[in-house]
């Protein structure tokens, strides 16, 4: 098995497609062959909804049931709770004990690596996993980026992000201190409307501000009425409509991803070998 890489798809702005981007990159890493485990880290649960699991808050085992026994010291088999799904992904699903748990973590030793502590057992079954983080800063958020290895940022073509990517560029940083080898992959624009100049503006604007140090990902998705249809079938955007555009544009960011993780393993390969 190779190494696993640990992707936080994160922006503490809501509406950015961040839920959308999990869920199709997700399935196009599995379509690659790709062993992949998502993870629903907000309490909205829309992941686990995207993925046809609408009573959420019905289900037993979560994300926060999991990690609330492991803090609480009593026996817990990390693999109880992961759903399956026809595309071929693995899924930690989430609810509003979410919520809860956030509370209950801010008075717990070790509070910020909960999550990389709960994932230490089960990750090297996965090739990649994703963590759908909730539009916040706060402890989850924080947890995730602790657990992963690198972020992916998802930015609205509709506005000018440089305020919000600041403050998350700054969270970035502070977290480095508890995981130095946390890097951002780049930036990904969504929501792209084609038939106006604001997107070449926004990713101009991305470029000359970001893109010295920060990569911006040639894929960019498109405003697709279909891919927030999708969402209620239970199914990607492969399945729900795979010649879409949106389609298109998940294909070519997977392909960029991939190619990243693989950059990423011969680096390390060729620094071991040394």
């Amino acid at each position: 098995m190779a190494e696993t890489k640990v992707i936080a798809i994160c922006n503490q702005k809501g509406g950015v497609g961040k839920t959308t981007t999990t869920v199709n990159l997700g399935v196009g890493l599995a379509k690659a062959g790709k062993k992949v485990l998502l993870i629903d880290a907000d309490p909205q649960g829309d992941l686990t909804t995207c993925f046809g699991w609408h009573d959420n808050d019905d289900l037993k085992d979560t994300l926060a049931s999991q990690i609330a026994k492991m803090i609480r010291e009593e026996p817990v088999d990390k693999r109880i709770g992961i759903l399956k799904h026809e595309e071929g992904i693995h899924l930690i699903p989430s609810n509003l004990e979410l919520s809860g748990l956030e509370m209950m973590l801010v008075n717990t030793m070790s509070r910020e690596t909960a999550l990389r502590e709960y994932l230490k057992d089960i990750k090297g079954s996965y090739d990649y996993i994703l963590i759908d983080c909730m539009p916040s800063l706060g402890m989850i958020t924080i947890n995730a980026l602790s657990a992963a290895d690198s972020v992916l940022i998802p930015v609205q073509a509709q506005y000018l992000p440089a305020k919000g990517m600041t403050q998350l560029v700054q969270t970035i940083n502070r977290v480095k201190k508890i995981n130095p080898h946390l890097k951002i992959d780049g930036i990904v624009m969504t929501l792209v409307d084609g038939r106006t100049n604001l997107a070449k503006t926004v990713s101009e604007t991305l470029k000359r501000n970001y893109g010295k140090v920060i990569k911006i990902y040639d894929a960019k998705i498109p405003i697709a009425v279909k891919a927030a249809e999708m969402a209620t079938r239970g199914v990607s955007i492969y399945s729900y409509d795979k010649n879409s555009p949106a389609a298109r544009a998940y294909r070519e960011l997977t392909k960029e991803v991939i190619k990243d993780g693989e950059k990423r393993r011969d680096k390390s390969k060729s620094a071991l070998s040394r």
